[in-house]
């Protein structure tokens, strides 16, 4: 049997072809009204597949939240699963935004949810929170290693409230953060051209204080709308800029319903990006 292609392969080859833009799919209230929509699930289904097929065919990577589509119950979910099918149909990755962190069989079960090509809900990628210890989430990791998808594990994250367990110290000086990366860091080891094992690192947090050089993508949430900037992308990632995929929602999705102008904003943004190498 052949061994599927791993994440970090296909994601390389995806930013090499389309740009670094990761366009977030959230589907806030707020955005459903300015788009003249109802909030209720045929509002999530009209916003969320609009969005999807004005970006997904020119974004590399579309990142829905999926708060706001199990706010409506299982119905939000089965729009869920739509967004996800068209998105992959239109070639982009899927990268779902579930922050899940457990422990055991629980840990099994998201990864199989998640991580298994057999799952309604299977996407190329989920964000992860370590919070358990970074083993609690080995089951994430085998599957993703076994199905080729990937993870994104939340290491600096921009809201204020992270710093106190992010930046909290051991006895030896290491902070929860650094601990994260160099786990990525041993996960990534001689893979190439680029890890399937990612961190998510806000642009927005200032100064890292980390070796973020830890072979996989950086995904960099705050980018455009929450004030990020391509010069904080230089400042914060440095010399490993070129493995980062700025995120942002509400920049792109302001613009709609509007197909045109949505595709342009991910063009626009794409041009401004590959300055990063």
């Amino acid at each position: 049997m052949t061994s599927p292609v791993p994440f970090g392969t296909r994601l390389h080859a995806a930013l090499a072809e389309r740009g670094r833009l990761c366009v977030g799919i959230d589907p806030h209230a707020a955005l459903l009204r300015a788009w003249g929509l109802s909030d209720d699930v045929a509002g999530l289904e009209r916003f969320a597949l609009g969005a999807v097929a004005a970006v997904a065919p020119y974004a590399s990577v579309v990142k829905p939240q999926s708060a706001f589509y199990e706010r409506f119950g299982s119905r939000g979910v089965a729009v869920l699963e739509r967004v996800i099918a068209e998105a992959r149909a239109a070639g982009a990755l899927v990268l779902l935004d579930v922050k899940r962190g457990d422990i055991g069989s629980t840990s099994q079960a998201y990864a199989d949810a998640y991580l298994d090509p057999s799952s309604p809900l299977a996407v190329d990628a989920i964000t992860a929170s370590p919070y358990l210890g970074f083993g609690s989430l080995d089951p994430m990791v085998e599957t993703a290693r076994a199905h080729g998808a990937g993870l994104f594990v939340l290491a600096l994250t921009s809201n204020p409230e992270g710093a106190q367990v992010q930046r909290a110290r051991a006895a030896d000086g290491s902070t929860v953060a650094g601990e994260v990366l160099a786990r990525l860091r041993a996960l990534n080891a001689d893979a190439g051209p680029l890890g399937s094992f990612g961190a998510v690192v806000g642009v927005t947090v200032g100064d890292a204080g980390e070796d973020l050089d830890m072979g996989g993508p950086l995904l960099a949430p705050g980018y455009g709308a929450q004030g990020g900037t391509l010069d904080d992308v230089r400042r914060v990632f440095g010399a490993v800029a070129d493995r980062v995929l700025p995120s942002s929602s509400r920049e792109v999705l302001r613009l709609g319903p509007d197909p045109a102008a949505l595709r342009d904003a991910v063009r626009r943004t794409n041009d401004a990006l590959a300055a990063l190498g």
